[in-house]
């Protein structure tokens, strides 16, 4: 039965993790039909982010997926976040509207992101590290999905993308909810337990495991967030025609590989010995940056953004496997939770961070802010030590 489960969960995270960028592929016929400007792309993902942030923090104070079934509570999630999605179609909205609506569903997302990484610590103990590469690589591919979204956005109308979204996501929670019970490894808690927010970073090991992802999460997903105007820069810098939403998606997308292999080679190596490489190979990536966009090969360009890429994300399942082995039992699902909240802070933090430093430095040198993060990531992975499982 355990050999099925993986891939459902696997698969239910992708559908579902489609809604968290899905007006972005389609945010110019969406100005267009209500009437507000391209501009507005920074409030719409800014609402989903801080929309999951609220919804982590809540479900980490009451306990939820340690309380609950995290099947139901995934399914639950899945159908109000299709439904908030596909709300996007209502024709009376306004950008308020919508931010609001984005807004509802990164709360959603957090009911299907972390609590999707409980199902598998509920089922995978000692392959942990393998299920969640596999499962983060899912993540991955739906946020580079906006990107693929944007190369066939001309051929296809605006309405069918969120209804095909609203439908992924409907459809991941109905096969987690059916197919997956709860894992032989979960240990429910029967009460809420308002101080496990800050009882789990008591722990020495624990805290180090957090600490370590979120210095990656410094890094992820403004690195994410700037590919594109990467891309931009250069072909400005050197005249050059580039396929922008192409290249996004490959630079973006080599992350889903990138995960699955790390999980697989940390099976032998250790996560924190992998986890720690990465975070080193990511960070030599912000330093090497300014001498790269000084380059005016393409090719290499190319190369070392799939490559950045391909580190950037890697350690991202072997920090949350990390955090979940070092977690007390029952309180597991809330640990993940806690860390998945703080760690997107930060993200919004450094997206700040950037787009106020973009107006005030060279652009080739802005990526050197982010070296920051692993620098942080490596000092707390080095300064204590895990136990001998991890």
């Amino acid at each position: 039965m355990n050999g099925r489960i993986l891939p459902i969960i696997i698969f239910s995270q992708f559908c579902c993790a489609s809604i968290w960028f899905a007006t972005n592929g389609i945010l110019t016929d969406l100005a267009i039909y209500f009437n507000f400007g391209k501009e507005s792309l920074a409030d719409l993902t800014s609402a989903v982010q801080f929309g999951f942030i609220v919804g982590t923090l809540f479900f980490a104070l009451f306990t939820i997926s340690d309380r609950f079934s995290p099947s139901k509570v995934f399914f639950v999630s899945a159908l109000l976040g299709a439904a908030f999605n596909l709300a996007t179609l209502v024709p009376t909205n306004n950008l308020q509207s919508l931010i609001g609506l984005r807004f509802f569903t990164g709360i959603c997302l957090a009911g299907i992101y972390p609590v999707g990484m409980k199902i598998a610590a509920d089922y995978y103990d000692k392959n942990l590290g393998k299920s969640l590469g596999l499962l983060v690589g899912a993540l991955v591919l739906g946020t580079a999905f906006p990107h693929f979204l944007n190369l066939i956005a001309a051929s296809i109308n605006w309405k069918i993308v969120i209804f095909l979204t609203s439908g992924l996501a409907l459809s991941g929670g109905i096969l987690t909810v059916v197919f997956v019970p709860n894992g032989p490894y979960r240990k429910p808690s029967q009460k809420i337990d308002f101080g496990a927010f800050f009882s789990v970073f008591k722990l020495r090991e624990f805290r180090s495991a957090a600490f370590g992802y979120f210095g990656h999460m410094w890094e992820l997903y403004t690195f994410w967030a700037f590919v594109p105007f990467m891309l931009s820069f250069y072909s400005d810098t050197y005249n050059l025609d580039i396929n922008i939403p192409l290249w996004s998606f490959l630079i973006i997308g080599i992350g889903a590989p990138a995960c699955v292999l790390s999980g697989y080679i940390s099976e032998k190596a250790g996560s924190k010995k992998v986890a720690a490489t990465s975070l080193f190979l990511s960070f030599l990536c912000c330093v090497a940056s300014p001498f790269i966009f000084q380059y005016s090969s393409f090719f290499t360009l190319i190369s070392f953004l799939l490559f950045w890429g391909f580190t950037v994300v890697a350690d991202s399942p072997l920090f949350s496997t990390l955090v979940a082995q070092n977690a007390p039992t029952d309180k597991k699902g809330t640990a993940l939770t806690i860390v998945n909240s703080i760690g997107f802070a930060i993200t919004i933090l450094s997206l700040q961070a950037l787009s106020v430093l973009q107006n005030q430095i060279p652009f080739r040198y802005l990526f050197l802010v982010l070296a920051i993060g692993p620098i942080m990531g490596l000092i707390s992975i080095r300064r204590w030590k895990f136990r001998a499982s991890s």
